[in-house]
């Protein structure tokens, strides 16, 4: 499932096989049981979480997911970008938060670490 524009999505349902049936579906609501995946990232929670590194540096508050063709990106306050194939959880923080830890590759701050 992926988005195709503003307020659209682009799905694949089993058993609709043919364009005349996918046609009857078209601008439908559709239903589903909710996925319950505790290990699911969910952009509601990651937005707002404070982003700490498996080596406890934190590295601030991410502010947005940007939609990435190769991977989503957190954004965070300073502007850094992660992938989030970097987010080893998103939890809450017992604060009525969550809390991103991340276990990035060396080097992926340097240039926010080192600016003035």
């Amino acid at each position: 499932m992926f988005s195709s524009g503003p307020k659209r999505w682009v799905v694949t349902l089993v058993g609709v096989t043919d364009r005349d049936t996918c046609a009857r579906l078209v601008n439908r609501v559709i239903w589903a049981e909710p996925i319950d995946d505790p290990d699911a990232v969910w952009v509601h929670e990651a937005i707002g979480a404070d982003v700490v590194g498996v080596d406890g540096t934190h590295h601030g508050r991410c502010v947005a997911v940007v939609a990435n063709p190769a991977n989503d990106l957190l954004e965070l306050e300073n502007g850094a970008l992660v992938p989030v194939n970097f987010v080893v959880s998103v939890r809450p923080d017992g604060a009525g938060g969550y809390s991103a830890l991340i276990d990035p590759p060396a080097g992926l701050f340097d240039v926010f670490d080192h600016e003035e």
